[in-house]
């Protein structure tokens, strides 16, 4: 049974068993024990998972001619639109509050406590701040000690080294280079591995802390939990339907609508499957055949941005760190949602290709911005109906980026009135 089946199979047991239970039954500290296990295996990973996936993708990305012409474009793109998401998904979850009910936190409901002193600690970090700490998230991205930096969770200069690390150790040239490059891969395949191992135990784990959230509250936890789905479903909806027809329209000169119609195949596949990489080679069919993008850019924007473009989860990951500082009745300023886009930005570019890489990099935007991580196993709850839509918009976003950079290299042809959109037919490379 695929692991998705399996967890929300998990969830309704849960629920059903949590309203069977009470907060001061033998069960319910079990269900928070177990809780406490999964979540701290989550936490286990983050450190050697992020670095070996930036340092690895990086590396990758200085090799050859990638980084010419077509490769800073690319980049430029992607940086562009995942920002833009991100700025959405930040404008619509503060106007919504999902982590409101009735103007009070909605922490109580969703039997959020965290220990008194973390939160204390994490009000000290996350409010009162002003513009003049701005300056602050520039020098905390430069750690003095990087092992420090580590210990300590603080993941804007990790993120940062280890951009700086893969990007040079690219330029290595020679066996030393391999040598480091094939080292870094395999750190990075085997924290895919730990990670996978570890996600196999999600279903008990989940169980637990929906059965926990369940015994204490009852049903209140799910209005919140409702707003939230919404909240982002509608932040994607914005971001796939306004914003990047805009930027087709404008920048590429195209219709936004024939570039839906030729890409349906490869959305319904990425909704099905909610995965951009299963859904690469018909996103490649699609470009090509039904759009005429050219071979050379199409082999090389798409696949680059299977990797590193991940518009609707860095959009998932703001709205998401916002809505459990809001369940918190924590108030964060402008610095510190500047800091939550700016990790948001980065994660979504470094960790992208990893499983589960929403529910990783949400961890590392609440570790960068100090606030408690018991949240996380709540957000599992509509996950996989988020994680479809995401996946969707991502796909999207790239078969855009695709178009929009063919058309820039001169390509007139792309989705011109007299390309034949037939998929069957064997395209002009």
């Amino acid at each position: 049974m695929k692991l998705h089946w399996q967890i929300m199979i998990a969830i309704v047991i849960a629920v059903l068993v949590g309203l069977l239970t009470s907060p001061e039954g033998y069960f319910y500290q079990v269900f928070s024990f177990v809780g406490t296990l999964f979540l701290n295996a989550l936490k286990m990973v983050i450190v050697p998972l992020i670095m070996a996936s930036i340092i690895s993708s990086m590396a990758s990305l200085n090799q050859g001619d990638n980084l010419g012409r077509l490769g800073l474009k690319t980049l430029g793109y992607y940086v562009t639109t995942s920002l833009i998401a991100i700025l959405i998904g930040l404008t619509i979850v503060n106007i919504t509050t999902p982590g409101m009910v009735d103007g009070a936190p909605a922490g109580e409901l969703l039997n959020l406590h965290a220990d008194t002193a973390e939160l204390e600690s994490s009000l000290t970090k996350v409010e009162g701040r002003g513009g003049k700490d701005l300056v602050d998230i520039f020098i905390r991205m430069i750690p003095t000690n990087i092992i420090s930096a580590a210990a300590e969770g603080q993941m804007l200069g990790l993120i940062f080294f280890s951009l700086l690390f893969g990007f040079f150790m690219g330029r290595v040239e020679g066996r030393r280079g391999e040598v480091l490059r094939d080292f870094w891969r395999g750190v990075s395949k085997t924290m895919v591995l730990i990670t996978q191992f570890i996600l196999k135990f999600a279903p008990i784990g989940i169980f637990a802390l929906i059965a926990k959230t369940v015994s204490a509250t009852g049903f209140d936890a799910f209005a919140p939990m409702l707003v939230f789905l919404l909240t982002v479903m509608a932040a994607l909806a914005v971001h796939a339907f306004v914003a990047l027809p805009i930027l087709l329209k404008f920048v590429a000169g195209v219709s936004p609508l024939k570039q839906l119609t030729v890409m349906s195949p490869a959305i319904l596949m990425a909704f099905s499957t909610a995965s951009s990489s299963a859904t690469l080679p018909l996103t490649m069919e699609c470009v090509k055949k039904r759009a005429g993008v050219s071979r050379k850019t199409a082999s090389f924007v798409l696949p680059l941005g299977a990797t590193v473009n991940m518009d609707g989860t860095a959009l998932y990951e703001c709205v998401a760190a916002m809505f459990i500082a809001q369940a918190y009745g924590i108030e964060l300023g402008l610095v510190t949602q500047f800091t939550i886009v700016l990790v948001a930005l980065l994660t979504s570019i470094g960790v992208a290709g990893i499983p589960a890489a929403s529910l990783v990099a949400i961890t590392v935007i609440l570790s960068a911005i100090g606030l408690p991580l018991e949240a996380i196993g709540l957000l599992l709850v509509t996950d996989r109906v988020l994680d479809m839509l995401r996946t969707a918009v991502n796909v999207y976003s790239d078969a855009c980026g695709t178009v929009i950079i063919a058309r820039s290299e001169g390509e007139a042809w792309v989705l011109s009135s007299e390309q034949d959109h037939d998929i069957t037919k064997p395209g002009d490379d």
